[in-house]
């Protein structure tokens, strides 16, 4: 995996994923139905040594995997966030994911979102980032809005969500769009 220094945001620390992170907390947050109901991950059953193999699937990569690290020391991981690297087209999709649930709608998600994409921009040197999600993921989808990404195609009834058929919406960004 690409390691990186500690992206820093107001309340965050994302750190380059390691097995500290590893715990069974983490895996159980993989296995909860509520807080996966809008992920692929919601087919597969986790294990620590499933996460380990995730983990390791980045090594000698140039995709990201960071834990989202709460400042407050006495709640720490709280989630985590992904990015897949084209480094020939100097583009990058990414993924998050707030696993601690008391934290869900309060900003942390984009938070950490907002601090991969300037850490893309403007260390790693991708032109263009990527995400996508299924349409009933509303948090997701404000979260892309709101950091001004712009609709990259719809893919109409692709995927199974809680027994309907639902779209796939991919958005995304581009450097030289965003304000100086």
């Amino acid at each position: 995996m690409a390691k990186t220094e500690p992206i820093i945001t107001e309340r965050l620390n994302l750190l380059s994923y390691s097995p500290e992170f590893l715990t069974s907390n983490y895996v159980g947050w993989l296995n909860d139905s509520d807080i996966m109901k809008y992920s692929e991950g919601r087919f597969k059953k986790h294990t620590l040594e499933s996460c380990r193999e995730y983990m390791n699937s980045f090594d000698n990569s140039p995709n990201y995997l960071w834990a989202i690290v709460e400042k407050d020391p006495s709640i720490g991981h709280i989630g985590n966030i992904n990015c897949y690297v084209n480094t020939n087209h100097m583009l990058a999709d990414i993924g998050v994911m707030i696993g601690e649930k008391s934290k869900n709608g309060k900003g942390y998600g984009k938070e950490a979102f907002a601090g991969v994409v300037d850490f893309l921009f403007n260390t790693a040197g991708m032109r263009k980032i990527t995400a996508g999600t299924i349409s009933p993921n509303i948090p997701m989808l404000k979260i892309m809005h709101s950091l001004g990404m712009k609709d990259d195609g719809t893919r109409k009834r692709h995927y199974m969500c809680e027994g309907r058929e639902v779209d796939i919406i991919h958005m995304c960004l581009f450097k030289d769009d965003r304000p100086l």
